[in-house]
């Protein structure tokens, strides 16, 4: 399946970019999480994350769809 997954924050700048289109057997956002994580090095753990998918926060066991928008979301602090 191909996904579109939006990145941002500390995950952006991890990955070296904002967005990207991937293809993968990946069924829950958790299974692409981990996949995207070690392919970027990304070290924050899901726990500490928010996922949505299609502009809807989910459970990060919420099943994924062909050419379904996966947002991984990491804390933010502003002042």
């Amino acid at each position: 399946m191909n996904y579109r997954l939006l990145y941002f924050a500390s995950l952006a700048d991890r990955a070296g970019r904002s967005e990207e289109t991937r293809t993968s057997n990946a069924r829950t956002p958790r299974e692409l999480y981990t996949e995207v994580a070690a392919a970027h090095g990304f070290t924050m753990s899901a726990d500490r994350l928010r996922v949505a998918v299609n502009d809807t926060l989910v459970g990060w066991e919420h099943p994924l769809a062909d050419r379904d928008e996966v947002v991984f979301v990491p804390p933010v602090s502003g002042g």
